[in-house]
């Protein structure tokens, strides 16, 4: 039996840290939207020619054609044994769509673990990020600081905080994905698949319940 499993999440609670982390326990892939884009983008293939039709333009790409690639990546052979899916699916539609592909395959969706984090500690993860100008390496205020206030110890550039990790912005992120998200959520509480995890905790014990509860399914496959 093949074993799928979709992360939820919003900014800062760790979710593509912990995909990453348990796929790699339990020797499945952590299959991420944002790789599947890059990668098909980089190697031009025909759905990133398609797919670059419309970002170069600002326009969301299809559902179509998201879908598509995920069909194409889930069909590789180190999916044999399932998959980590972390950013995808992000709506109902695309939910739906990936359920009718797992179902031609006689697979299904059989944990959406969400991790949750209350929104004052999100924006003190997220707020809290510094950048540094030359190559990007990121530090932590309070949980990786640099050597010297400002400046990276890599290159002894300036470091800064980007628009998108100021406290602001970060509050608007977390609000606009708990909106868009909630549909979702919704449509696997549903189906009595979702699972809340606290993600307030450390990575190891966030990690060793997510591990936990996909062996819990995996063993009931067995």
């Amino acid at each position: 039996m093949r074993d799928f499993f979709v992360f939820l999440g919003p900014p800062g609670a760790g979710k593509g840290t912990q995909a990453k982390v348990v796929a790699a326990r339990l020797g499945i892939p952590h299959i991420s939207s944002g790789d599947i884009f890059r990668e098909n983008l980089k190697n031009q293939t025909e759905l990133g020619i398609l797919a670059n039709e419309y970002i170069k333009v600002g326009k969301l790409v299809p559902d179509d054609v998201t879908v598509r690639m995920i069909r194409e990546r889930i069909s590789r052979t180190d999916c044999g044994a399932g998959a980590i899916l972390d950013g995808f699916p992000r709506t109902p539609a695309q939910a739906k769509a990936f359920d009718e592909i797992l179902k031609e395959i006689g697979c299904q969706i059989n944990k959406v673990p969400y991790i949750k984090v209350p929104e004052k500690v999100l924006i003190a993860r997220l707020s809290g990020r510094l950048t540094c100008r030359a190559k990007g390496h990121v530090f932590h205020k309070l949980h990786n600081p640099p050597r010297e206030s400002g400046v990276c110890d890599f290159d002894g550039s300036e470091l800064y905080q980007r628009e998108d990790d100021k406290p602001e912005t970060v509050a608007r992120r977390i609000r606009v994905y708990e909106e868009q998200t909630r549909p979702l959520v919704e449509y696997y509480m549903d189906r009595g698949i979702l699972v809340e995890v606290d993600g307030d905790r450390s990575i190891d014990l966030v990690t060793s319940d997510l591990i936990n509860l996909l062996e819990e399914v995996e063993k009931s496959d067995v």
